[in-house]
């Protein structure tokens, strides 16, 4: 039987009513070896070493053999017995994730998720943020952050500028060509990097779309400017429809493309001014209209996470994330912080071929507050019986 190591991302596992000799298999992962007890099922299925001690190589024929025809045997078990959990195998795959600057962002837990299951990581950084990240991951600051399930540390094969504000070259302005900030770098419009990763690597499955920006975000929209609106929409919406128009060329039949939204397109949250609302809600209704348009053309799928709040440094930048959260505490159905590994989880399980029936989706995930009508932790409500956690 060959050697296979499966991603760790397991999604459920179920206790096999199928024994095997406790002499056969070590603990844990399922290491043949002198102290073997007892083998793990989920461990069994997906990660079967074999090791050469010396008072088993007389043998090792003869115990592979035998291990062959248990595992094919349990393989041909009738399928109403309990199966060894359902992987999210991404083993193989090539994702390129727009929008990472740091090591505390949604695009940060996505990319993790994705190499936890087994991908392979690129990832497309802005300009003027793109010496400091770099920096920040070769001098070992995220080392900690980067660490996997199983121990080891999140690689990124390639990390490539990227300005998705601009198409092509020449669509750059003057005074943004000549910007200190962007000197040094090159081929950064959205156009150059799907070029660029094409000669690289010539191909990708998973396509992340993690950023977003209003220059004009904390102003109430009756006093946002024109520019400003568009500006909020060119960077926060149109940028997904660029990379996706120029990704999906290089993009493997079966692939998956994900973005990031906020419950702020259909619900009203004051003090997320400047258009944001309005691009969140157009990139909603490009993701459907983008599921249909890839998906005929060219079998891809697209699909969008609506978050809840989580204390990133972007945003940080709005003035009132530690408002929201603890509004989502006090009024979500479920009561406890979203963590940003949970949306990376979600991405993971979109991008794999467990979701191959789910596109032009928006998936909430955000505690439940999607749900909500009211805020429960109003004055108003203080005579209703609202549901507890019982302590």
């Amino acid at each position: 039987m060959a050697t296979t190591t499966a991603p760790g991302l397991q999604m459920a596992t179920a206790r096999p009513r199928i024994s095997f000799p406790r002499r056969l298999f070590g603990a844990g992962a399922a290491i043949i070896s002198p102290n073997s007890k007892v083998a793990s099922w989920a461990n069994l299925t997906c990660s079967f070493h074999i090791s050469s001690s010396p008072p088993l190589q007389r043998n090792f024929s003869i115990l592979t053999t035998k291990f062959n025809k248990f595992v094919t045997k349990a393989m041909a078990e009738s399928t109403d017995r309990p199966v060894a959990g359902l992987p999210i195998n991404l083993k193989g795959k090539r994702a390129f994730i727009a929008g990472i600057a740091d090591d505390n962002g949604y695009g940060w837990a996505i990319a993790k998720s994705l190499a936890a299951a087994g991908a392979e990581i690129l990832v497309g950084t802005w300009v003027p943020a793109l010496n400091i990240f770099e920096t920040s991951l070769r001098r070992g600051k995220f080392d900690e952050s980067r660490v996997l399930p199983d121990g080891s540390l999140m690689e990124i094969s390639k990390i490539y500028p990227l300005d998705a504000v601009y198409d092509s070259p020449e669509d750059v302005p003057e005074d943004v060509k000549t910007n200190k900030r962007y000197a040094g770098s090159a081929n950064w419009t959205v156009k150059e990097v799907a070029e660029s990763v094409k000669q690289d690597f010539g191909s990708i499955d998973i396509l992340v779309h993690s950023l977003a920006n209003g220059p004009e975000v904390t102003k109430p929209l009756l006093e946002t400017s024109r520019q400003g609106y568009l500006a909020a929409i060119s960077a926060s919406s149109y940028s997904y429809v660029s990379l996706l128009k120029h990704f999906v060329l290089l993009m493997n039949p079966g692939g998956s493309s994900i973005s990031l939204t906020y419950i702020a397109s259909e619900r009203i949250i004051p003090g997320y001014g400047g258009g944001m609302s309005s691009a969140k809600a157009a990139l909603e209704s490009d993701t459907r209209v983008l599921a249909f348009e890839a998906g005929r053309k060219y079998r891809i799928r697209v699909n969008t996470i609506s978050a809840g709040p989580l204390r990133s440094r972007a945003a940080k930048a709005i003035g009132f994330i530690d408002m929201m959260i603890d509004y989502s505490l006090a009024n979500g159905p479920l009561q406890k912080e979203l963590s940003a590994e949970e949306v990376g989880n979600t991405a993971a399980f979109l991008a794999s071929p467990l979701a191959s029936a789910i596109t032009g989706a928006v998936v909430y995930v955000d505690n439940g507050l999607n749900a909500m009508g009211v805020g429960v932790d109003s004055p108003i409500f203080e005579s209703l019986d609202i549901p507890k956690e019982k302590k």
